[in-house]
C-alpha cells in the first residue's frame, strides 16, 4: 500500500507541472474575437507583434504585444485582464470613471500605464512608479511605491 501511495504521489508531482504551464506562441489570427476586436478597435494604430497561449489545468490565457511595445493579458475569453503600456498612458476607456477622477484630482502630472483587473477590484500603476489599488467601486485601498 505504502508504495502504491509513493508512486501516484510521484506520478502526480511529473504530471502536473508538466501539465499546468503550457506557453506556446501563436498566430494572432488565433486570438479569440473579442481579444481581436478590443485590440482593434482599442489600440486601431498598432499591430500585433507576438501573441501567446497560456493553458493551464483550469484556465487559458493569452498574452500579446503590439508594436508601440503595449502588452495586453487577456483570459480564455478573449476579455482583457491587464493592460501595460509602459511609459504612456492607458487608453482613457479602460479606466473606471472614478479612479480616473481620483488620479486627476491627486496626481495630475501622472499618467496612468498599467491598469490590472484584480479579484478586489483594480491595480494602477502611474508614470511616477507608485501603484495604487482600488476596490471595484473605485475607492482608494492601498498605495504602494
Amino acid at each position: 500500500m505504502k508504495k502504491w501511495i509513493l508512486t501516484l504521489v510521484a506520478m502526480v508531482a511529473v504530471l502536473v507541472p508538466a501539465l499546468a504551464d503550457n506557453d506556446r506562441p501563436i498566430p494572432p489570427e488565433q486570438l479569440p474575437e473579442a481579444a481581436k476586436t478590443f485590440i482593434k478597435q482599442t489600440f486601431p494604430e498598432q499591430t500585433i507583434v507576438y501573441a501567446e497561449i497560456e493553458t493551464g489545468l483550469t484556465k487559458t490565457k493569452y498574452e500579446v504585444r503590439l508594436n508601440d511595445g503595449t502588452e495586453i493579458d487577456f483570459n480564455g475569453k478573449g476579455e482583457w485582464d491587464k493592460v501595460d503600456c509602459k511609459y504612456k498612458a492607458v487608453p482613457a476607456v479602460l479606466v473606471p470613471a472614478a479612479i480616473a477622477h481620483h488620479i486627476e484630482a491627486n496626481y495630475p502630472a501622472s499618467l496612468i500605464v498599467k491598469i490590472d483587473k484584480e479579484l478586489y477590484g483594480w491595480e494602477i500603476e502611474l508614470s511616477n512608479d507608485l501603484e495604487l489599488k482600488f476596490a471595484a467601486n473605485g475607492t482608494l485601498l492601498a498605495i504602494d511605491d
